[in-house]
């Protein structure tokens, strides 16, 4: 039987959960790029547009977060973390195609930014994501359905 993913609205009794999500999930490619985030700054970015966040269940389980903003003229990405011990099991995909799917009901490109070193830009790429721009830091993707 298939895993199903859904999203829930993140509510600030899931902050504990997306500290710890954060911090496992971003700390490596942070220090990659030169970042060394203390709890107060993890919390900070948690806190950042937390409307737009959404936790990604698989089952009645929370497994990662997807935090984005439907704009006029896109989707954006803000954040796409899921816990270590999910990677490899095609959860960032089945995510990517329910955002890919919102998206092309309402006519919109997606964008994103990723740090250069983190993998998941090889994940993005697979799904039709183009890099657009890069800085020091950071790739800026699109995908325009």
């Amino acid at each position: 039987m298939k895993n199903t993913i859904h999203f829930r609205r993140a509510q600030r009794q899931d902050v504990e959960f997306l500290l710890r999500l954060r911090k496992l999930t971003m700390d490596e490619h942070l220090k990659a790029a030169g970042l060394v985030l203390n709890d107060e700054q993890h919390l900070a970015r948690i806190s950042e547009f937390f409307d737009d966040s959404f936790m990604i269940c698989r089952d009645s389980q929370e497994i990662g977060l997807v935090k984005f903003a439907l704009l006029t003229d896109r989707m954006h990405i803000r954040q796409f973390q899921i816990m270590p011990e999910f990677h490899g099991q095609g959860i960032g995909s089945q995510v990517l195609h329910l955002l890919k799917k919102k998206a092309l009901e309402r006519q919109l490109t997606i964008t994103l930014n990723v740090l250069l070193k983190n993998p998941a830009f090889n994940l993005y790429q697979r799904h039709g994501f183009e890099v657009e721009g890069k800085n020091e830091l950071e790739y800026q993707m699109c995908w325009r359905g």
